[in-house]
């Protein structure tokens, strides 16, 4: 089912730039992803040296993601509700900015329960920045063409996880996982530097008041995208959060794989955002559902080679590149779904995909605690992974059945 995008708000429409102008406006939005990216996922390579760091298990540590996460949750809604109205590339400046700070913070404090707080607070920008930056890309190019300008955008993730992540880690693994941060913030003062110089004067939304982008919460389709993607892409996240012991501990290798196992792991989200863009402008349905089935297969895959070593490799390529189709095909689903409160919908994608983060992590670490293993997070990814295909299955029979709201109304 190929689904078609609301129009958007005439007050947010960006100026028609040339094709360096959009591929320097990219760049710099993408840059913005990258640290976004690099942040998020270096924790999860990082995992037993910042447990060692500040004194506490592996699980525990593993709630630092599920801290995160939780800020991305509260931070997307709340800022693009209060910021839908504001001019968008300041907007995105100061949200970078104040992700570089919390950056910063992180890479300063030593005691587990501040560190917590900080990595919370450091997600809130995190879904209103790749929120508004989507919508930046998708008003300078033809409707037609927006899977491919998101998935633009949104290569910052993969890019951060080929080159970023990898690099931040082994600069964490020698000179101390503080080193990691404050290389993030550096470059989210850098991204500053790039949206001002290069991401048009794009106007917000002039009608958007916090109630009217909030209202968007009463449509049916946006509550089922939101749980298919938190419950979806938990699967992908059970395996990412705990690379490092299923490297290490299961896999018998040492500590320098954890990083070709990131940088593969960032290899397939490239191939799969690449893939995702095509897929997603054909349909955000067969997107959907190739990303769930197939990271179902590939996550039941990595079980199975776990204990072989490097041949777990080719599992977690396969995990990364569907678990991409996942991730922009519910951000399309979401923006569409959120109909004029666009910016709320983009902002909520990764709401959504970042509860899938918590989720991922803190079930996975929930099963290792008890007892089960190191391999036991795959086995919580799968049912993860089929749990959101059910919501999707269930969202696609209410589209068919369900009644215009207008005509529902009084």
């Amino acid at each position: 089912m190929t689904t078609t995008a609301p129009p958007a708000p005439k007050a947010a429409s960006a100026p028609t730039v040339g094709r360096l102008h959009f591929a320097l406006a990219v760049l710099a939005l993408a840059t913005g992803g990258f640290a976004i990216g690099t942040t998020e996922f270096v924790t999860m390579g990082l995992l037993p040296q910042i447990a060692d760091g500040v004194g506490v298990s592996i699980p525990s540590a593993g709630h630092l993601i599920s801290a995160y996460a939780l800020g991305v949750v509260v931070g997307a809604p709340a800022l693009a509700a209060l910021g839908a109205k504001l001019p968008r590339r300041g907007l995105l400046i100061g949200l970078i900015a104040v992700y570089g700070v919390f950056n910063l913070l992180t890479a300063l404090v030593s005691h587990f329960g501040v560190l917590a707080l900080v990595r919370f607070l450091d997600g809130l920008p995190h879904g209103a920045y790749f929120g508004v930056a989507a919508l930046v890309a998708a008003d300078m190019v033809a409707p037609e063409r927006r899977g491919r300008a998101l998935a633009l955008v949104m290569m910052g993730i993969p890019v951060a996880n080929v080159i970023g992540v990898p690099l931040a880690t082994l600069l964490g693994q020698h000179l101390g996982w503080r080193a990691a941060f404050a290389a993030v913030a550096f470059i989210s003062l850098l991204t500053m530097v790039m949206i001002l110089a290069f991401v048009p004067r794009t106007e917000g939304n002039a009608e958007a008041t916090g109630r009217r982008e909030l209202a968007a919460l009463r449509h049916p389709q946006l509550w089922f995208a939101l749980g298919a993607g938190a419950i979806g892409f938990g699967g992908m996240f059970a395996l990412v959060s705990y690379i490092a012991p299923l490297t290490t501990r299961v896999g018998g290798l040492r500590e320098s794989a954890v990083a070709v196992f990131l940088l593969v792991l960032g290899l397939g989200m490239v191939v799969g955002n690449m893939l995702a863009g095509r897929l997603v402008d054909w349909s955000v349905e067969n997107a959907l559902r190739v990303g769930t089935l197939g990271l179902a297969g590939s996550l039941l895959l990595y079980f199975v080679l776990a204990p072989t070593g490097w041949p777990a490799l080719i599992a977690a390529f396969a995990a990364t590149v569907t678990g991409s189709m996942l991730a922009l095909g519910f951000q399309v689903r979401l923006i569409d779904a959120a109909e004029h409160a666009q910016t709320l919908g983009a902002a909520l994608s990764h709401a959504s995909l970042n509860i899938g983060n918590s989720l991922g992590a803190f079930l996975g670490g929930s099963v290792i605690a008890a007892g089960y293993g190191f391999r036991a997070p795959l086995l919580v990814g799968i049912a993860l992974a089929l749990l959101g295909l059910a919501v999707l299955v269930v969202a696609a029979r209410a589209r068919r059945t369900s009644v215009p709201v207008s005509s529902s109304v009084r």
